[in-house]
Parts: C-alpha cells; sequence; structure tokens
C-alpha cells in the first residue's frame, strides 16, 4: 500500500485525468448493459417441473398458460349467442398472433365449467406465449396489453369488454412500474445523500468525490457485467444489487478513508505523509473488508438459478470496483485537495474523557454483561418474526391496486372458484400403458384429490372420482409418443401455504405410466423451485460463513473475534428478517405502506437484500475491528483498546449508517411491494447494526471476553504487547515520529518517507 501510495502522491494529476478517461469509456460499454441483461422466470433448471413444461412444448405444442384474457358480457351471460360468437372470434383472433402457441377458452373448450365465472357473466381465454422471459414480456407489454384490454369505457364496440392478466403480463407490468419507482427514487437519494454528505464533511467537494467513487463503482460493474453476458446469463436483478451496493460501498469506504486522511492533516502530518498513513491503515482496512464481503458473495454462485447467481456476479464486481476507486482514484484526489479537504469550520475537539463516545462506551464497559442481555433482548425481539418466514412466489398483488393486471386478477379471484390457467399437468412421454380403461382409472382417482376441483383426460372429464362429462378436445390430450392429463385445481388450494402438500398428493395416487410421469404446471414450478433453494441455501450459507471466518481470523489474528462478528452479522440479518415477516409477509403496517400482503415472501428480493445488509453490515465490524485491534498492537490492553477504537469508529459508523439507511428508507416510497421491502427492511437493518450491534453488543462482548479475544494458537505478542515499558517506548516512537514527518531521507525527496527517529520504525 505505501508504494502505490508513492506512485498515486507523485502522479496524482495524471491518475485522476486516468480515472476520468476510464470511467467514460466504461460508461459508454456500460451504457447498452440493461439491453444485455435478461428478464428471469421462477424455476429450477433441471427439475421435473421444467423437464415437463419442454416436453408439453414439444410433444404437445402447448404449455403453461401464461396469458389471460377475462371476458366479461356487457349484458346477459357468457352463453348468449352474441357474447358466444364475440368470445370464439376473441379466440381466434389471439390465436392469429405469431408469438402465441396455443390457444383456448371456454368457448373452444365446449363451455368448461372451470373457466366460467360463478355468475355466468365472465369467462376465460387462456394461451400459452412462446419465447424466453424477455421477449415473452416485451411482446405482452408491447401489443398483447394494448391490443387486447377493450372496454365500454373506452368505447370499443361489441357485446364484450377484454381485460388482460396471466403471469407473464403481471411480471411485465411489475418490471415496468419497478423501473419507475427505482428511478424516481434514486433522483431523491442522490441529491439528499449529497446534502447529508455535505452537512456531514462541511466540504461539498469531498461530498462529491465520495458520490463520484460510488458512480465509479456502480459504472464499472455494469460494463464488467455487459461484458459477462458474452459468457453468461446475466438477469436484471443484478442491476438492483449494482445501484445499491456500488452507492453503498462507495460511501462507506471513502468516509473510512477520508476520516484517517483529515485526522493525519488534523495530527500535523503532511499531505503526502497523510495519504501513505491512510492507504497503510485504513486502506489495509478497507481491502480486508471487501475481500470479505467479495468472496463471501461469490458463494452465491453455488444457487442453481441464473437470477440469484447475477446477484453473486454482480457482488463481486461492485466490491472490486469500490475498492478500486476508494484505493485509487480516492488517494490520488486527496493528494491534490490536500488541506483543502479538512472542514471550514472544525468543531473543538472533545477531551478523551468527556466525550460523548467515550462516556458512552464507558458506561457499556462498566457493565457489559447488563448491556450485553438488553442488547441482545432487544436484536432478539426484533429478529423473532424471522421464525415464522415462509417462502412463495409473487403475484400480482406485488403490484398497486390501480394496475391493469392487478385489478384483473382481483376480478378473477373474486368470480373464480377454480384456477384452469394453473392446472397440474400429468405427461407419460413414453406411451406407456395408455389404454382408455387405464387413463380413467386413474383420472378418476386423481378427481378424488382434496384440492382437485377437474381432471381432464382423453378417457372424459371426471370430479370426486366420477366421469361427469366426455373428453373435451381429446387431441390436444394425446401426442404422437405419450398421453396427458389436466388436474385443475381449486383456488383455495392455491391461495393457502401448503401447495407442496397438494402435490405431494398428486403424486402418491397410483399411475399406470410407472415412473416416467412428469408432473409440470405452475403448482408443481413452485414446489420444484422451493425445494431446490431449500437445498442449495445451508450450503451457500456455511460458505458464506466459512470463508467469513477465515478470512477475519488471518486479518486479526485471532478465533475468537471472527467468531463474534460472524454471530452478530448473522443477528443483524436476522433483525431485517424479522421486519420483513412482521411487515410484509404479516401485513403490519400494510394501510400506512400502501401495499397488500399475500402471507408469503418471494426469496429473490430478500436475498439480495442479504447480499446488500451483509455487505455494509461486515464493513461496519471490520471498521471496528480494525481500530480495536490497532489500539491493541499499540498498547497491548484490551480495555483501552476497545474504548479508543470506539471513539474513533463510532462517529464514522453511526454516520455512515445514518446517511445510508435515510437514503434506503426513500425506496419504501415506491408502489411495488419489492422496493418497499428493500427501502424498509435494508434501513432497518443498517440502523441496528450500526447502534445496537457494534456500538453495543461489541465492546460489551469483547469487555465479557477480555484476553481471550486474542487467543490464537502459536500466537507471537508483538513488541507493543509485551510490557508496558515497551508500550510507552512505542508511544514516544510514534509522537517523535509525528514530529519529524517533515524530515527526508536524500534518496529521493518526492517520497517523503520520514526518517526514523527511535523505536520501531517498520510501520512507517
Amino acid at each position: 500500500m505505501p508504494a502505490v501510495g508513492s506512485i498515486l502522491v507523485r502522479h496524482r494529476v495524471a491518475a485522476l485525468w486516468t480515472g476520468v478517461a476510464l470511467t467514460l469509456v466504461l460508461g459508454l460499454v456500460a451504457a447498452g448493459a440493461m439491453n444485455a441483461f435478461v428478464l428471469s422466470r421462477w424455476e429450477a433448471p433441471g427439475s421435473e417441473s421444467v423437464r415437463a413444461e419442454e416436453v408439453l412444448a414439444r410433444d404437445f405444442a402447448t404449455g403453461n398458460a401464461n396469458l389471460i384474457l377475462l371476458v366479461t358480457a356487457r349484458d346477459g351471460t357468457v352463453d348468449d349467442p352474441d357474447v358466444a360468437a364475440a368470445g370464439a372470434a376473441l379466440t381466434r383472433e389471439l390465436d392469429a398472433n405469431p408469438q402465441i402457441g396455443d390457444v383456448w377458452s371456454y368457448w373452444s373448450q365446449e363451455r368448461d365449467p372451470t373457466m366460467r365465472g360463478r355468475d355466468g357473466r365472465q369467462a376465460v381465454v387462456l394461451a400459452w406465449v412462446t419465447g424466453d422471459a424477455t421477449t415473452t414480456r416485451e411482446h405482452i407489454r408491447e401489443t398483447l396489453l394494448p391490443d387486447f384490454t377493450r372496454t365500454s369505457e373506452g368505447r370499443t364496440p361489441g357485446a364484450i369488454d377484454v381485460a388482460v392478466a396471466g403471469s407473464e403480463a403481471v411480471s411485465a407490468q411489475v418490471s415496468e412500474q419497478a423501473a419507475r419507482d427505482f428511478v424516481r427514487a434514486e433522483l431523491l437519494i442522490v441529491p439528499l445523500m449529497l446534502l447529508l454528505l455535505v452537512v456531514l464533511y462541511r466540504r461539498v467537494r469531498l461530498a462529491l468525490l465520495t458520490l463520484g467513487i460510488g458512480l465509479f463503482a456502480v459504472i464499472t460493474t455494469l460494463a464488467a457485467l455487459r461484458l459477462l453476458t458474452g459468457l453468461v446469463e446475466i438477469s436484471t436483478f443484478a442491476a438492483n444489487i449494482t445501484l445499491v451496493m456500488g452507492i453503498g460501498l462507495g460511501v462507506d469506504y471513502s468516509l473510512f478513508l477520508i476520516a484517517r486522511f483529515r485526522e493525519e492533516l488534523t495530527g500535523g502530518a503532511t499531505v503526502p505523509d497523510a495519504v501513505l498513513t491512510m492507504l497503510r491503515t485504513a486502506g489495509r482496512t478497507v481491502v480486508v473488508s471487501g475481500l470479505t464481503v467479495a468472496t463471501s458473495l461469490a458463494a452465491l454462485l453455488a444457487l442453481p438459478y441464473p437470477f440469484l447467481r447475477s446477484f453473486g456476479y454482480a457482488g463481486v464486481f461492485v466490491v472490486l470496483s469500490a475498492l478500486l476507486g476508494a484505493l485509487v482514484l480516492l488517494p490520488a484526489a486527496l493528494a491534490v485537495l490536500g488541506h483543502r479537504a479538512l472542514s471550514r469550520a472544525p468543531r473543538p475537539a472533545a477531551r478523551p474523557a468527556t466525550g460523548f463516545w467515550h462516556r458512552a462506551g464507558s458506561a457499556v464497559m462498566r457493565r457489559p454483561l447488563l448491556f450485553s442481555l438488553v442488547g441482545l433482548l432487544i436484536a432478539g425481539t426484533l429478529a423473532a418474526p424471522a421464525a415464522g418466514l415462509r417462502i412463495g412466489l409473487p403475484d400480482d398483488r406485488v403490484l398497486p391496486p390501480t394496475a391493469s393486471t392487478r385489478q384483473t386478477y382481483d376480478a378473477l379471484r373474486a368470480a373464480f372458484a377454480t384456477e384452469a390457467n394453473d392446472a397440474v399437468h400429468l405427461i407419460a412421454p413414453d406411451g406407456r400403458d395408455t389404454s382408455p380403461a387405464a387413463v380413467e382409472r386413474y383420472a378418476a382417482a386423481l378427481s378424488t384429490v382434496p384440492g382437485v376441483a377437474q381432471v381432464n383426460s382423453t378417457a372424459g372429464v371426471f370430479a370426486e372420482g366420477q366421469r361427469v362429462r366426455p373428453a373435451i378436445r381429446a387431441e390436444r390430450l394425446v401426442s404422437a409418443d405419450g398421453v396427458r392429463l389436466e388436474a385443475v385445481p381449486t383456488r383455495e388450494v392455491l391461495a393457502g401455504i401448503d401447495v407442496p402438500g397438494f402435490l405431494d398428493r398428486i403424486r402418491a395416487v397410483p399411475t399406470p405410466f410407472g415412473d416416467d410421469l412428469l408432473v409440470g404446471g405452475y403448482p408443481a414450478e413452485l414446489t420444484d423451485f422451493r425445494a431446490a433453494l431449500a437445498d442449495r441455501v445451508p450450503l451457500v450459507g456455511l460458505l458464506i460463513l466459512g470463508i467469513t471466518f477465515l478470512l477475519l481470523t488471518v486479518a486479526t489474528r485471532s478465533l475468537l473475534l471472527p467468531l463474534k462478528a460472524t454471530v452478530l452479522n448473522l443477528l443483524s440479518l436476522a433483525t431485517m428478517f424479522g421486519a420483513l415477516v412482521f411487515v410484509f409477509q404479516n401485513g403490519a403496517f400494510a394501510d400506512v405502506l400502501g401495499f397488500t400482503p399475500i402471507g408469503t415472501l418471494d426469496p429473490a428480493f430478500p436475498i439480495l437484500m442479504f447480499c446488500v445488509a451483509y455487505g455494509l453490515s461486515m464493513d461496519y465490524e471490520v471498521f471496528l475491528l480494525s481500530r480495536i485491534v490497532e489500539r491493541y498492537r499499540a498498547t497491548g490492553d484490551n480495555r483501552r483498546a476497545v474504548l479508543e477504537g470506539l471513539e474513533r469508529s463510532a462517529p464514522l459508523v453511526t454516520a455512515a449508517a445514518a446517511i445510508l439507511a435515510v437514503s434506503f428508507a426513500l425506496y419504501a416510497t415506491g408502489e411495488v411491494m419489492y422496493l418497499q421491502m428493500i427501502g424498509v427492511g435494508t434501513a432497518l437493518a443498517i440502523l441496528v447494526d450500526a447502534t445496537i450491534i457494534r456500538t453495543v453488543l461489541v465492546p460489551a462482548l469483547m469487555t465479557l471476553a477480555g484476553p481471550a479475544n486474542w487467543w490464537f494458537p502459536f500466537r507471537r505478542r508483538s513488541t507493543a504487547e509485551a510490557t508496558p515499558d515497551a508500550v510507552a517506548a512505542r508511544a514516544d516512537a510514534d509522537a517523535t515520529m509525528h514530529r519529524r514527518t517533515d524530515v527526508h531521507d536524500g534518496a529521493d525527496p518526492a517520497t517523503h518517507r520520514p526518517v526514523p527517529v527511535s523505536g520501531r520504525c517498520d510501520d512507517y
């Protein structure tokens, strides 16, 4: 770090212009990143439900119904001749669209009762829109939604009103609304963050520089991800973590480095020496923190979903980009600013015995057991709701009630008792024993499963174990090599949380098709998705905790400190998940925030928030520990090291947390529940981490542990740790060194290296 610092100081102007040029070039590359990213679906690659979807498309020329047209008769019922004719014509019109792979409706399915509303005024047209998630949603948003939304208020002629819904239509509107909310939030966050940084620094240039480092991290990461799209699939979710973590890490790293630079200048160091000391001390801490976060987030690459692996790619790149900006561009800029980086009106320094953090730390350390219990009680209370976490897939209710697809689904929930669009597909792809008698027995047995409203098969339509109708368009259920059945679920069973149990009951029915039976459809995709996620999340969690523990052990040369840091990080994240469950799953403050709770949480955004909150909490932990370790190596006194480390780092951690928490809270003003989750959950996690965790539990627990904090196998005591006399000698050497920072060796005056006067000088 000193060698890099010497080069940056000597060539500071060239380094800054190189950074500006690099940012412009990377900006051109990053400009097309969003177009290179893809949208993702909630499916587990290689699972049974995905194989079933592939067989449906290949052998049966159909698929899961991802588009719904809700048809409402303006007068009469859907069975009236003019309404039926309009419904049939609508079915043919939709079928003529080149991206529609299959269409079936109440009228083409011989007036299937599961596709008709309770009062007879409404019926549905279902379709399978082909293509990947990106092309499908783009086509729905730009073509199908505007073309097939027809209402009497819009003066559309005819006997029917038509509204558009379906999983892909909802996803299209969620993406569109979330993008608007995200941009609006960022437009509020950037100036607010700038204002708070100006108040903190009392220097506009430093505030702009701090934001500039964050923006550099964002631009560099987007450019790297854009290039990576040539090798792997990158989800649009990567842009979210890039924006959120890029700004957050840029602010954290810059605050920590600038604070140390100003501290050195205030202590009498020259500008070059201040830069070198900043990099040697705070710079090393930033490196440790960044590498810990980056390598831990890389563990997300072990997850089986492309969109979750995208979090890993983005997390690694954004940390490395923030490190590059903070350790190269920032020191060069500070070398140019020099003493202009100091506050215009510096606050009078509080005497050590009277400063707020000295008094607060002393109070905590006088009664460490009491404060430990109180802190754990508060954090545990906030985290307790996380025990009731229920994972499910999102539905239309993440949208505001004004969204058109949300309104259509509200009408579907009110009018229909069944969900024909979410039928369970049971496929025998190899043609094994598909005789009418075998199919009839199997269909009859399936229809008795609780939650199954109707089973469509080549042997007829079955309900409650009885054949109620002849087969409906049996040709749709047969391929050249196999046969399939459709089990139409009730809305009640899919609205519950035991969808996996529903699938287990279906799979438990003896089948004539043997082990080759494939179970697909939305309920199966939900079950497979949750199962695959549950299988991999423990492994990823262990990787993250193991990597964190190992790197912190190397950095601190202690076993207890990394263990404590890991446990407290988990506690901090638990409080965030507790808030998510209490507010967004269970519905607390739903009226205030303006969202509709559905009783489960979508796993994607909590995992995104885990990445963000974990990265920021690790920063705060490393920042605090680094100062404590630094003071312990200088004094050999655990109590003094903890108190002085808290005094020097707590103001910085608190300021960073306050700025980021206020900024994240603005996401709660969005209309999509995802962004509200990011705002509330992350803001709470940051505040709890910077207050209860870092400034109460850390000093209290380290006081209780005493010398055990520093135990490490084969640890060799440094000179400073050996005796009080050595500690005093080192302090005298430090003081002398600071007084002689204006002396240079004769070899290279540009390096501004101080000549050692007494004591150990290897750290200088």
